[in-house]
């Protein structure tokens, strides 16, 4: 009987792959603290992506004048922003947690509103339930706020990645293109998908997080809610949570409403929020962020779930993406080993270089 000796190539090939799996695990699990912040620099290096390139290509600016100028306004519009609002929650946030028993008395009038109520009366909201249910809400919200120091570490590693990554770009485009063992047509389409998921939910999340909480700010002023500043942000954040979104802020508040008297307000607060703040999701759905990316609602739904526990904040972006390229692997394996004709794909994401690291079109 006769054995087939396997191919050395194939056995050193395997070796190789396994040392190099080997090794990025363990840079990975020691460097899982600064996670967030190499995630960081990967979304922002994709969104001015285009811009580096037009700044370096056509303008002909300097890496370094480029680098820094897109680093400056990363600083400007999102480091800035996010600071000022951490600034504004953290402060609120104690309060709240030194007086939780001013919080929870103000269930009271809910749960006497309630107590008679055929169908209301069922739902427990006893002091436990109350706390309870709030810490459920809380691990789907980014806890960013509970590790300042965590998130400003991360911001530093961001810029500073980012900076190396826009600046060693050509080079670094061409190793991971040259790396990537499929065919020109499925290095296209997962370029595409990523970009198209990273513009979505970097650009698009935030967008209809700060249309519904500004619109949902001024709908808790006009029918005399108390804070409707911190409501709003709290709106804006809701956002993220799947299926039920601003609604698990704005129809407490008019049950609220409702249970201490003032009925107008109530009405007005749940219609405002059915008919605005839950419009504005929609327009923005079919118009905005359509135009960014068309991403199936379930991929969004289960990313985001699977995002936030994986990643935090950064997991609206990531978590999307990682279930979306199961789908993306599905055509690329049908691309590379399955009967059917590959579809073309006309849209070019990544750029081509030559020896001189000059642009090929």
């Amino acid at each position: 009987m006769k054995y087939k000796q396997i191919n050395n190539n194939s056995i050193n090939q395997i070796m190789l792959i396994t040392i190099i799996l080997l090794i990025c695990i363990l840079i990975f699990t020691n460097l899982s603290y600064y996670l967030p912040g190499f995630l960081g620099a990967i979304t922002l290096y994709i969104l001015f992506r285009n811009i580096y390139h037009t700044l370096t290509e056509k303008k002909k600016w300097g890496k370094s004048i480029s680098s820094i100028f897109l680093i400056s306004l990363s600083v400007i519009f999102i480091v800035f922003p996010l600071w000022g609002l951490i600034n504004y929650l953290i402060p609120q946030l104690e309060q709240l947690i030194v007086n939780q028993k001013d919080l929870l008395s103000k269930f009271d009038s809910v749960k006497d509103y309630m107590h008679n109520k055929p169908v209301l009366k069922n739902i427990d909201l006893s002091d436990a339930a109350i706390l309870n249910s709030l810490q459920k809400l809380a691990k789907y919200i980014p806890n960013v706020l509970n590790s300042v120091a965590e998130t400003v570490v991360n911001i530093i590693v961001a810029l500073f990645v980012l900076y190396f990554m826009q600046y060693y770009s050509k080079e670094m485009e061409s190793t991971i293109q040259h790396a990537i063992p499929f065919s020109q047509q499925s290095k296209k389409e997962l370029w595409n998908e990523i970009s198209m998921m990273v513009r979505s939910n970097a650009i698009g999340i935030p967008i209809l997080g700060i249309c519904q909480g500004v619109v949902a700010g001024i709908g808790y002023w006009i029918f005399g809610v108390d804070s409707p500043i911190l409501l709003g942000i709290i709106t804006a954040v809701s956002t993220i949570i799947p299926v039920l979104g601003t609604m698990t802020v704005y129809v407490p508040t008019a049950i609220y409403l409702l249970a201490i008297g003032s009925t107008g307000n109530a009405i007005g607060l749940a219609l405002y929020g059915f008919i605005l703040i839950g419009g504005i999701d929609n327009v923005l759905r079919f118009t905005i962020l359509r135009k960014l990316g068309d991403v199936p609602p379930l991929i969004t739904v289960f990313g985001v779930l699977l995002g936030l526990n994986l990643f935090g904040m950064l997991g609206l972006i990531f978590g999307p993406l990682i279930i979306s390229s199961v789908r993306v692997l599905l055509k690329v394996y049908n691309n590379e080993y399955g009967k059917g004709k590959p579809e073309i794909i006309e849209s070019t994401s990544f750029t081509n270089y030559d020896n001189d690291n000059n642009i090929i079109t």
